[in-house]
């Protein structure tokens, strides 16, 4: 009850409104029947967004930290997923892999609409990653299609770690449904479960017209806070007393091909 409130009287109204998404593909999806919504994943806003342009209730598999955030922000935010009857999962993988996948079936099993981010997290640099090969296997499992949906300017509207949006026009382009049931009962292969992700993802990137780098998104974050981290402890070795960062210090070390004034040969020649 609480998700229709949201959505039709509360937050949805304002949200149309000011965002005034631009939606197409709407007729792809099923009057009833289960299936799988795949999406790129631009901003957190995206699971509040694609929500809003259906006319059928959709349920996000949502990270648990989400649910366990702390202060004013953090309890808003897991009040609010937890409103709109989002699944909390943990990622960590294993048997916490196993227990998303369940969560997930069930919802396929009642006969509704299951969202999911192959990427498993948002793009860092709004470019599209590799895809996680859950996304297959939950869809083979369940013998269900897969509607690949492009979330277009919701990192515009809202970047990574802002909190007050930006009001600016966001657009939904939804595909036509991928049938994988040439593959029943394979769920268990690899390279099976490998091929119908890159498939799901090239519709993605058909979609969305995302530069497509093939490597995992969690594995680019790593790269940029480690050059981050890099970078901090080069800047706190430049700001010790005595020294200067490394372009100075090259700038004002002996250069091989001139002659240091203060030198013995330069004094001699005075």
């Amino acid at each position: 009850m609480f998700y229709w409130m949201l959505k039709m009287v509360f937050i949805g109204p304002v949200l149309k409104l000011l965002f005034r998404p631009r939606v197409e593909g709407l007729e792809h999806i099923p009057d009833e029947g289960a299936a799988i919504l795949a999406s790129n994943h631009l901003s957190f806003s995206d699971s509040i967004f694609l929500p809003l342009v259906l006319d059928r209730r959709l349920t996000f598999l949502a990270k648990a930290d989400y649910f366990t955030g702390k202060g004013v922000k953090g309890r808003l935010t897991a009040a609010f997923f937890r409103g709109a009857g989002q699944l909390p999962i943990d990622r960590s993988g294993g048997k916490a892999s196993e227990a998303a996948l369940s969560a997930g079936l069930k919802v396929l099993e009642g006969g509704e609409l299951l969202g999911l981010y192959p990427e498993g997290t948002r793009s860092p640099d709004s470019r599209l990653y590799r895809g996680r090969t859950g996304v297959a296997r939950m869809a083979l499992t369940a013998g269900v299609p897969v509607i690949p949906v492009a979330m277009i300017d919701t990192d515009k509207a809202q970047p990574t770690g802002q909190i007050i949006p930006n009001i600016r026009r966001i657009g939904v382009k939804i595909g036509r449904p991928l049938d994988f049931s040439r593959y029943e009962g394979m769920e268990g292969d690899r390279f099976v479960l490998r091929s119908v992700t890159d498939e799901i993802m090239y519709e993605l990137m058909q979609l969305s017209q995302q530069e497509y780098v093939d490597m995992y998104a969690t594995s680019m974050k790593e790269r940029l806070v480690t050059r981050a981290r890099r970078r901090a402890r080069e800047l706190q070795e430049a700001a010790r007393p005595g020294r200067a960062a490394p372009e100075l210090e090259e700038a004002l070390g002996d250069d091989d091909n001139e002659v240091n004034p203060w030198s013995r040969e330069s004094r001699d020649g005075l």
